[in-house]
């Protein structure tokens, strides 16, 4: 027998799409509960405050990346260097989707500049989580500077993703991925940018 989804998952399912393909400020807390099918009482039993929602939608979010991470892990456990070509393959991959509409770590912040707002806390939290495994990934892959690489991977990744975004028709995240692994080459010399 199938489980009943709880009012909070579907809550936050449902304002986790439309935070993601609308903006968060773009939709409002009675938008959320009229096609969560929930009423305003349980979504406020589960939610105090719009905010406190903003933030499930990143933790959730980040569960996805630390996914991808464990992925590329997962793919390659002995070939660190080839972890970093996943998890960066599968990025790309990404923003080859037709509904891609960026990172939402980055668009949360762009939404909230304030850096005492929670979404934006939570949101750089997230983010520089995800880097930290990425520079981890260099370092086991031998990088001469792990942090460097991490960091030229990150302002790569960055602009690949607004790209994708704001030129969907005709942006080739190809060109994000083979720079990714010019700079992977770059720190990691026996790194094979075509592999045998």
């Amino acid at each position: 027998m199938e489980k009943k989804e709880s009012a909070k998952d579907r809550i936050l399912q449902v304002a986790s799409e439309l935070f993601y393909y609308e903006g968060i400020r773009a939709v409002g807390i009675d938008r959320i509960i009229a096609e969560s099918e929930v009423a305003k009482a349980s979504f406020y039993r589960n939610f105090a405050t719009k905010d406190d929602l903003v933030v499930a939608f990143l933790e959730q979010r980040h569960g996805r990346s630390l996914a991808r991470v464990a992925d590329a892990k997962n793919s390659h456990p002995n070939d660190p260097s080839e972890q970093l070509r996943y998890l960066f393959g599968s990025m790309a991959a990404r923003m080859k989707q037709p509904d891609f509409r960026g990172c939402p770590f980055l668009n949360t912040v762009v939404e909230f500049p304030n850096p005492d707002h929670p979404g934006h806390i939570k949101a750089i939290s997230c983010r520089q989580a995800l880097w930290v495994d990425v520079i981890q990934m260099a370092r086991d892959a031998g990088a001469v500077d792990p942090d460097e690489l991490a960091a030229q991977l990150e302002v790569l990744y960055n602009g690949a993703v607004m790209m994708a975004y704001v030129h969907k028709t005709f942006y080739n995240p190809d060109h994000f991925y083979k720079a990714v692994l010019l700079l992977i080459k770059d720190q990691v010399p026996d790194f094979e940018i075509i592999k045998s």
